[in-house]
């Protein structure tokens, strides 16, 4: 069990660190290799979860190894760890449409 908190931990970790460097590019302007890839993942990541029902997919997963203890309620009261995947898509999906916005917006000037 606990080479699998480890594997999710670290999924999650990745998926934090990529939503982290998506708003630093939405909000400095910057564009790099590592844009494309994070929102690849927080899209895939998204659309799992949201075919999931809001729930992380991992979860059933966790529950088949014997951890029936979900990944955020370890860190999180269980209510605002039940809020935390479908809350973390809302603050992935907002800097994603700053970027896209502002491509398009770069587009119409040219």
């Amino acid at each position: 069990m606990l080479i699998w908190r480890a594997a999710h931990g670290s999924i999650a970790v990745a998926l934090l660190a990529a939503i982290a460097h998506v708003w630093r590019c939405a909000l400095t302007g910057r564009r790099d290799r590592w844009l494309q890839v994070a929102v690849v993942a927080l899209a895939a990541e998204g659309t799992v979860v949201g075919l999931n029902g809001g729930d992380c997919p991992l979860g059933p997963i966790g529950e088949r190894v014997g951890d029936e203890v979900p990944l955020f309620e370890l860190v999180l009261p269980p209510r605002a760890a039940k809020l935390a995947v479908p809350v973390l898509g809302v603050v992935a999906a907002v800097p994603i449409a700053i970027i896209a916005a502002g491509r398009s917006r770069d587009r119409q000037l040219l």
